[in-house]
């Protein structure tokens, strides 16, 4: 819809909203309501006799067919102008996507290693170096158990 006319609805729909507003309020109910703080007194309805109630039942009921009209216009018109329909997580997963395509060299996935290919199955984690190749681990302190706890004292007997 062009933007002149969803700014009439727009217009139409806050001032229904504050026309309902007043109709619910002047309607005088089993305490009196606002009805009768404008001098309705005791017969308890701002335009005598039954024509008030009937005159502000049926101005709230039309005012509220209007409301509801103009509300579902306006939601439809939001749903319809978002942008391409998508949600924020599928936008997230999109952005996600290009930035892995642009960070692997080649746009693709990356080479497999030479034992892969070789079609042998995998024999598990590699082999720990020998003990005294340089790679190797340094040796846990006297004491400690290689766990994380101490041994206990003997006291150096």
């Amino acid at each position: 819809m062009p933007g002149f006319i969803v700014g009439l609805i727009v217009t139409l729909h806050i001032s229904v909203c504050i026309c309902l507003m007043a109709s619910i309020l002047l309607q005088s109910g089993k305490g009196g309501g606002l009805a009768g703080t404008f001098g309705a007194g005791s017969s308890q309805t701002l335009f005598g006799g039954r024509g008030a109630a009937t005159f502000l039942s049926r101005a709230t009921t039309t005012l509220a067919v209007i409301f509801f009209i103009t509300s579902l216009t306006l939601g439809l018109q939001a749903s319809r102008s978002a942008t391409g329909g998508r949600s924020l997580i599928q936008e997230d997963a999109r952005r996600r996507g290009q930035q892995r395509t642009t960070e692997t060299p080649g746009g693709g996935a990356p080479e497999p290693t030479g034992a892969q290919t070789s079609g042998a199955p995998n024999a598990g984690p590699p082999a720990a170096p020998a003990a005294g190749s340089p790679a190797a681990p340094p040796a846990p302190p006297p004491g400690n158990t290689g766990n994380g706890t101490q041994a206990p004292a003997t006291g150096g007997k």
